[in-house]
């Protein structure tokens, strides 16, 4: 039996040719020395910083390597919030109830710490309500606002002009705009121009990297307070000697999915409109959770309540893991809400605050696609979802 594996928004599976460049770049070397296989390794770095950069526009400068999505988003919440008040007061931060566990995790930490935190709003679609928003800027100096570019749970895209906008016309000085793009990044195109973000985040295994490498890009007028001290690796910000061979092959990851990104969104949009047609009428109960599908919105994923979440036994409506493993047992690999809390028998916060109740949020699958996925795998999602919830195709 073919395994189907539409989890991509969890992680894309490394390609061969990024394979090839982290063996190619295994050879050794500590960047940090000055002998010559520091230098090479020294050079690999470099060579993969302007890559980086040029495959995102942006400056050089600007480019600083993590292990992760993660770290990226916590080196921007707690760089940013931790650095002293011309007052001594603690700074206000502002984020989105649906932002991913990384984001709003040290949020709450920071909250707890002494900093004013409001989590805005949504609406049912999972779009950041900006009534609300322009609320949270006007009740205190806010020093960061967190907004992610797309959510991984649904695919809604935030309206990043819009937060710009607001934030231009904060009175006093500008609030710090801090945008987690790892489920943009060569999926929808990324307007810096309209965003004017000061901070970003990426991930380079969503996108046929590595696990372990992540991107943050920082203004250098920030000034960020580092995490972890103990050497001056990527300008101070992120001290430990680099992974050579991971950041090489995560600057030609993205390179690609930059690269390919306009045709593997058109291919994307297609197949996903196909695989509801097909699952609307195996299921015809079935509800897309999220923007609908001919709004923008990522063109690689779907999210839907399972109709026959009812039928299901008391076990399988307290977790989203119990209907993913019955669609495993099938050969089709998706998800129940975001991959970092899928142990987790608590139901999508994401959906929770997009006004789901715990049920459908508890009995909701995602579905991402990738580049290597193809219609003959669409095509057997609904047939699967047939046999697991034996609801038969509409006549």
């Amino acid at each position: 039996m073919k395994r189907i594996y539409l989890d991509h928004n969890a992680t894309s599976p490394l390609r061969e040719e990024v394979r090839a460049a982290w063996l190619e770049a295994a050879a050794g070397g500590n960047p940090s020395s000055l002998h010559a296989a520091g230098r090479r390794a020294r050079a690999r770095i470099d060579a993969a910083r302007e890559r980086v950069a040029l495959a995102l526009d942006v400056d050089e400068e600007t480019v600083h390597f993590t292990s992760g999505g993660t770290e990226s988003n916590n080196v921007a919440l707690f760089g940013s919030m931790e650095l002293p008040s011309a007052d001594g007061s603690p700074a206000a931060l502002v984020t989105s109830a649906v932002e991913h566990s990384s984001v709003l995790e040290p949020a709450r930490v920071l909250a707890a710490r002494g900093h004013p935190l409001s989590e805005v709003p949504v609406d049912e679609t999972g779009r950041v309500r900006l009534d609300a928003l322009e609320t949270a800027l006007a009740r205190a100096p806010v020093r960061l606002v967190s907004i992610q570019a797309a959510n991984n749970e649904v695919g809604t895209l935030q309206p990043l002009p819009h937060v710009a906008r607001l934030l231009d016309d904060v009175e006093g000085a500008r609030p710090v705009l801090h945008v987690d793009a790892v489920q943009a990044l060569g999926r929808i195109p990324l307007d810096w121009g309209a965003w004017k973000p000061d901070l970003v985040s990426f991930s380079a295994h969503k996108v046929g990297g590595p696990p372990g490498v992540g991107i943050l890009l920082a203004k250098p007028t920030l000034g960020l307070r580092p995490l972890s001290y103990g050497g001056g690796q990527e300008g101070g910000l992120r001290p430990g000697t680099e992974d050579v061979a991971g950041i090489v092959a995560a600057a030609l990851a993205i390179e690609l999915a930059v690269d390919e990104q306009v045709e593997y969104a058109a291919r994307c949009a297609a197949l996903v409109n196909a695989l509801h047609a097909d699952l609307v009428r195996a299921l015809p109960a079935l509800r897309v959770l999220g923007p609908a599908l001919d709004t923008a919105r990522l063109p690689n994923t779907l999210c839907i309540a399972v109709p026959a979440a009812d039928e299901l036994d008391d076990v399988a409506r307290a977790a989203g893991k119990v209907i993913v493993t019955r669609l495993d047992l099938e050969g089709l690999e998706v998800s129940a809400g975001s991959a970092c809390a899928s142990g987790s028998i608590e139901p999508s916060h994401v959906l929770l605050a997009m006004g789901c109740d715990e049920t459908t949020a508890r009995a909701s699958v995602r579905m991402s696609l990738g580049r290597d996925t193809d219609a003959s795998d669409c095509q057997r999602v609904s047939a699967v979802f047939q046999k697991v919830f034996g609801v038969s195709h509409a006549t």
